[in-house]
């Protein structure tokens, strides 16, 4: 039995069941089915919906009230400084995410060894690399090849996505800098493929995608395991792993109904992601001292720009255009190790952009936003930096950011 419908779940659901056909494998999801008729991109409302009621945080969506096929469940966040990004339904945080593809460098595996800091991974980056190709080929990465940040990756599948004018301009900035830069992969189609449409440019990917262009796994990994005879259960609350003599024997769980039922398994393998998996396994009476601590985060910061120039910000999809690794290696110069991840993002919604200035003239800015989003807010751009090594402290009540430096 496997709890949850994610990308860690689909593909493992397809993966044992390709492997081992004599199995017979249950997922349970808590939510439902995305409903492409049901997704706000078409609709007037669409830029407050992105703040309200498909918004990333389950928190917002829980507060703007409404079903989306999300099954939600509160997330205390009082006390930290980064906020949830998920969504729980079929396809998981796939159906909300930006598509952006990137892989670990060789060196991340090795962070303790080469820099003295975090852990060692217990395998490498070629140990994983057939893995990153098959799910590459099952997702469908639209990218360019012979990117001399990383070793020679399997050919992919669809050219990179357009640049348009923001990624241009960025091009030529990092070009005259000297600094490294590629198009992203994405898991976005810039052709036709799989049975699947390309990407219109629309913009709001984070939304869900109307026309399937967006690679989430409710259209990848999961009708190719359902044909081959997993059982995808929705609407499938799990409330306990059922335990004895240290071994799972079984879920219960509750359905659109609200009505228990015990499900026995031979194995349970827990897919509902950093909070939710911690959150069953506790309320099941599990006890370890790794349980629920030493998350690791994948945490962004955004630095905006208005330009003079037209670039076109919300035009394309979102999260994905080029990158740069120039600053991704430890180089101790710099007074701190490991590095970081310079994504250049297409910008937001202009409602949504106008949110987040400043609160000095927030109103008027967001006004002329509204009366004049062809001349101000299509001047955005915004590159976003990831740090790549963030862990939750040993309290699980609070997180601290070790190691956090720009």
């Amino acid at each position: 039995m496997i709890i949850g419908s994610g990308c860690g779940g689909a593909a493992f659901a397809w993966q044992l069941k390709r492997r081992s056909p004599h199995l017979k494998i249950v997922c349970l999801e808590r939510g439902g089915w995305p409903d492409p008729l049901r997704m706000p991109a078409k609709t007037m409302r669409w830029q407050r919906a992105i703040m309200e009621d498909w918004a990333s945080n389950p928190n917002l969506r829980l507060r703007a009230g409404g079903y989306r096929g999300s099954n939600d469940y509160p997330v205390d966040e009082e006390n930290s400084v980064f906020k949830p990004l998920m969504w729980n339904g079929v396809g998981g945080s796939t159906v909300a995410w930006a598509a952006h593809f990137p892989r670990l460098h060789p060196s991340d595996f090795r962070v303790r060894s080469l820099d003295g800091v975090a852990d060692d991974w217990p395998f490498d980056y070629f140990d994983l690399e057939p893995w990153y190709d098959l799910n590459d080929e099952i997702m469908g990465v639209a990218g360019l090849d012979g990117d001399p940040a990383y070793p020679p990756k399997s050919r992919r599948a669809m050219p990179p996505l357009s640049f348009g004018t923001v990624a241009n301009r960025a091009a030529r900035a990092f070009s005259d800098l000297g600094w490294h830069w590629w198009p992203v992969d994405a898991a976005i189609n810039s052709i036709p493929h799989d049975g699947r449409d390309a990407c219109n440019h629309c913009g709001p990917c984070l939304i869900g995608c109307i026309p399937k262009a967006k690679a989430s796994v409710d259209l990848t990994y999961w009708p190719k395991a359902i044909q081959l005879g997993v059982e995808l259960r929705t609407i499938a609350m799990a409330r306990q792993i059922e335990i004895e003599a240290g071994r799972a024997t079984g879920v219960v769980y509750a359905d659109r109904a609200d009505e228990e039922h015990f499900l026995p398994a031979q194995a349970v393998v827990m897919a509902g992601n950093g909070i939710g998996t911690a959150r069953l396994l506790l309320a099941s009476g599990v006890e370890s001292p790794a349980l629920g601590r030493n998350l690791m985060f994948h945490p962004a910061a955004y630095v905006r720009g208005i330009f003079k120039d037209r670039l076109d910000g919300p035009v394309g999809p979102v999260g994905c255009s080029i990158y740069s690794h120039e600053f991704y290696e430890t180089d101790r110069a710099r007074g701190f190790e490991r590095g970081v991840h310079l994504q250049l993002s297409r910008e937001n919604a202009p409602l949504v952009q106008a949110s987040r200035l400043s609160p000095f003239g927030v109103l008027s800015r967001r006004l002329s936003c509204a009366r004049n989003s062809s001349i101000r807010c299509r001047s955005w751009c915004s590159p976003r930096i990831s740090r790549k090594r963030i862990t939750a402290s040993a309290s699980p009540a609070r997180w601290s950011a070790t190691d956090y430096q720009a």
